[in-house]
């Protein structure tokens, strides 16, 4: 006989997913009783998709119910896009999201009401649709969402628990009608199969749910493992050296790489952009210029390392130029900055200009000017950020190519003032 848990003190917050079915109605009510027993504060959010005839009423429900609780309810209508090519399921689900997100407040955590046979569903989803470790790990009973804390804490409770709940203390809840139709994959299983399986296999759902946590926990060494070869490889935030991914099993490259561009920020690497890498780029010789793309990003090839980036990365638009006094930041045409640290500003002013080409620099110690393109691939700026690059002139004299390279004058003018330069490129 599996229990319902007991009410638990917690320190954090909360925002409770609240849709005023069964299952968030008891997660709510559950951690309203946890709040009495000592713990935090506990808000809900409602979100209200319109894609029911009863969507006002259920609002009205959710107001009513938080109302006799004393429960801050916020209420978000948002709007389905149907058009997004995810399906009518994953577009409500985008739209809920979005809402949590506005809703959650900083230092909040978010709780949601997903128990044993919603993780036992999820399983056997992504097992029909060929998932690996990372996919059967299904859902985590916390996970990141954003800046936040997700939490699900009757990620271990059957379904069978919360309706014993709900009915020992006189809940009220919705019933979806949508739930009854068998169209969505997950209403198929929950309303074909898995009651079949149950009639061989009364734990089926306990039995799914522990497999997801045992993948959950392989997923968890292989995240460690990861995380070392990443630092091992990677040269800076958004670059990787070839030679040690060549020495990396596609297996555990493929795994690196997926870990890497979700750590900058980018979307997930696709399959067909995993073979793509590793039979046209990693094959490229160190020397070359190559690159792979998908959706805004691009991996590229330069001096034996891969880059991540956008692809297609502004530039300072051809005969830019305007005069810089130093004294706030100057917002430059592609989206990046100058910043002139440590000093109120320059004795004069500069006028900042996009590159021309042809442009020689005076640099310290040295008697004659150079060419800056030599000075450039000294420095090894990439190509692309040579089109992003802002020159600093003082009259016709160039001073400085942003922070990469600096004449004799200003260098010392800096050292004087104890200030720097520092440049952020557009597109970033």
């Amino acid at each position: 006989m599996i229990h319902f848990p007991s009410p638990t003190s917690f320190d954090t917050p909360l925002l409770v997913g609240y849709s005023g079915g069964l299952d968030s109605t008891v997660l709510l009510h559950w951690l309203w009783h946890s709040v009495q027993a000592g713990g935090s504060g506990v808000r809900a959010v409602h979100v209200h998709h319109g894609l029911q005839p009863d969507a006002d009423a259920w609002a009205s429900h959710c107001q009513h119910q938080c109302d006799a609780w004393g429960i801050p309810l916020a209420v978000h209508r948002v709007t389905v896009d149907l058009q997004a090519g995810m399906g009518l399921e994953g577009a409500a689900r985008l739209a809920r999201r979005a809402a949590f997100s506005t809703e959650l407040r900083a230092g909040e955590m978010l709780a949601l009401a997903q128990h044993q046979d919603d993780q036992a569903e999820t399983f056997l989803l992504r097992a029909l649709r060929g998932a690996g470790v990372d996919g059967l790990a299904a859902m985590a009973p916390q996970a990141a969402f954003g800046n936040h804390v997700l939490w699900r804490p009757l990620l271990q409770v059957p379904r069978s628990a919360l309706l014993a709940y709900a009915q020992a203390h006189g809940l009220d809840w919705i019933e979806d009608p949508s739930n009854l139709s068998d169209a969505p994959d997950r209403n198929f299983l929950r309303l074909h199969v898995m009651p079949l399986l149950r009639q061989r296999w009364p734990h089926a759902a306990e039995a799914l749910s522990g497999s997801a946590v045992h993948c959950g926990q392989l997923r968890g060494m292989l995240d460690e493992e990861e995380e070392e070869l990443l630092q091992h490889v990677q040269a800076a935030p958004r670059v990787l050296s070839v030679a040690l991914l060549r020495q990396l099993s596609a297996e555990r490259r493929a795994r690196v790489l997926r870990r890497w561009v979700l750590a900058q920020g980018a979307p997930a690497l696709p399959a067909s952009v995993l073979r793509q890498l590793e039979d046209t780029l990693l094959p490229v010789a160190p020397d070359r210029d190559a690159q792979v793309r998908w959706r805004q990003h691009s991996i590229r090839l330069w001096r034996g390392h891969w880059y991540l980036l956008p692809a297609a990365l502004p530039a300072l638009p051809q005969g830019w130029r305007v005069d810089w006094d130093g004294r706030s930041p100057l917002s430059l045409p592609d989206g990046g900055q100058l910043q002139l640290l440590g000093t109120p500003g320059f004795d004069a002013p500069l006028q900042v200009r996009a590159r021309q080409g042809g442009e020689r620099i005076q640099l310290p110690g040295r008697d004659h000017s150079h060419a800056l393109k030599d000075c450039l691939q000294r420095e090894h700026l990439a190509p692309w950020r040579r089109a992003q690059l802002p020159l600093l002139f003082a009259g016709s004299q160039l001073q400085a190519a942003a922070d990469v390279v600096l004449s004799a004058p200003l260098q010392a003018w800096l050292q004087q003032h104890d200030a720097q330069l520092h440049w952020r490129p557009g597109g970033w």
